[in-house]
């Protein structure tokens, strides 16, 4: 260990653009997992979203386009396209202390439907991480159709 603190200032000097890029890739990592730390609401893994179903009873908010949440979707799930998608909404302001899990086909849009729910005065907000795909990956059920 004491011979790598005594090269690395040499090594730093030679490589001084493949350093940059380092500190600047652990800097950005960094602001990611604070971000992380600091939104109002959680992902959770399919593992996750199961025990709060089997825990509690979620509103389960599918984001995702219609034909996909009519090919697969968590069962119990209610589609919201994101166009309509109100948190202000008087039947889903009505929830506004259930634990709320928003969800899309891949887990790439739920983000900002999450943050608005917080915004909105919704406390127990969750994400599915990975959204349905990652459901059907870890091979837990999955309902078709409208309903």
């Amino acid at each position: 260990m004491n011979d790598f603190l005594h090269k690395l200032p040499t090594f730093v000097g030679n490589h001084l653009a493949l350093s940059a890029l380092f500190v600047i890739i652990l800097l950005a990592l960094v602001a990611m997992e604070f971000g992380r730390l600091l939104r109002k609401y959680k992902e959770l893994t399919p593992g996750g979203l199961t025990l709060l179903i089997n825990r509690e009873t979620p509103l389960l908010v599918d984001l995702s386009a219609r034909a996909d949440f009519e090919k697969m979707h968590v069962p119990g799930a209610r589609h919201v396209l994101p166009s309509q998608f109100d948190p202000e909404h008087k039947d889903l302001a009505k929830a506004r202390d259930l634990p709320v899990v928003v969800m899309d086909k891949d887990g790439r849009g739920s983000d900002k439907a999450a943050q608005r729910l917080v915004k909105a005065g919704f406390t127990r907000v969750y994400t599915l991480g990975g959204g349905v795909l990652a459901w059907q990956q870890a091979q837990l059920p999955l309902a078709k159709g409208n309903k």
